[in-house]
């Protein structure tokens, strides 16, 4: 065997691992063997968001600062206990009926993705087979508005949604901008969905017009945060909570609390640094999977 490979076992599964000391984030020096490291101790709460959800990777070869390419169809190789499912593939860029989607339900999984720099990981709203279970909207920030904007765009959202007995959960894209998750019924279509996140877009944009912005258009956008209820759409995916990003640093789309939100958006603590690999893994170590209550199922929302 070449002496850049190892084989190992996860969970029972043979994995041949290759180019552990291959640097894919070049200013922070963080190697392929700390991206695999990072994503099988991040498992036990990042798995029960992948599970049984169609998965879209962006992979990074040659690291962060070299060409990526989106995959959504399962790759050459594919190992054969790997789950795939296969699924119509309505306005595929490459003329597809359907594509074969990876699964990521387990561990072997996670780590044979992470050894192909499988970075971004991203999901749809929905489990295979059924109506959406999660509402998402995300937080744009258009310049000169920031972080510090999109938490404060965050709590009015949290606070008219709560009016609905819809319960939101925080997070950070690992980027610029933010996303509020809240588990629903999974028993309403997407357009629905879509319709339901729209119309409060547009309630909020209509009370806060300085701040908030419903509509796509980008010369709309400086200065204000863009609530982009679109992700709804059932074609539409989300980077999965404990993700990481394509960042200078090995950047995480991270859980916040609700305070934390609250300190962001009254200046009092820094709302422009991403959270790291290490960083998260820390968080989680002290607080568990602050994204728990999205796997328990929640409430129609209202017509």
């Amino acid at each position: 065997m070449p002496a850049d490979r190892l084989k190992v076992d996860v969970e029972g599964r043979a994995l041949e691992l290759s180019n552990l000391d291959k640097i894919l984030y070049p200013k922070a020096g963080f190697t392929k063997g700390e991206v695999i490291d990072y994503y099988t101790r991040i498992a036990p709460v990042l798995l029960p968001h992948l599970q049984g959800r169609a998965l879209t990777r962006i992979r990074f070869p040659n690291g962060v600062e070299s060409s990526s390419f989106f995959e959504k169809n399962a790759p050459a190789a594919t190992p054969d206990w790997v789950r795939t499912e296969t699924l119509p593939a309505p306005g595929s860029t490459k003329g597809r009926e359907t594509i074969d989607y990876v699964v990521a339900d387990d561990l072997p999984t996670l780590v044979w993705l992470a050894n192909l720099a499988a970075l971004e990981l991203h999901t749809p709203q929905w489990k295979i087979g059924e109506h959406p279970d999660m509402m998402v909207v995300d937080l744009d920030p258009g310049t000169p508005a920031g972080l510090k904007q999109c938490h404060q765009v965050a709590l009015l959202m949290r606070d008219r949604l709560a009016l609905d007995g819809i319960s939101s959960y925080p997070k950070t894209s690992g980027k610029k901008g933010m996303q509020l998750c809240c588990p629903i019924a999974g028993k309403q279509s997407s357009d629905d969905v879509s319709a339901y996140a729209k119309r409060i877009a547009q309630d909020l944009e209509q009370a806060h017009p300085k701040l908030i912005v419903s509509k796509m258009a980008k010369n709309l956008r400086p200065g204000k945060v863009f609530i982009d209820w679109s992700q709804n759409n059932a074609a539409k995916t989300t980077v999965a909570p404990y993700s990481l990003r394509a960042q200078t640093v090995p950047a995480v789309s991270t859980p916040l609390t609700w305070d934390e939100v609250s300190a962001g958006a009254a200046g009092k603590r820094p709302a422009t640094k991403p959270y790291t690999a290490s960083e998260v893994l820390k968080r989680v170590e002290k607080s568990g999977d602050l994204l728990a209550p999205l796997l328990d199922g929640g409430p129609e929302l209202p017509g």
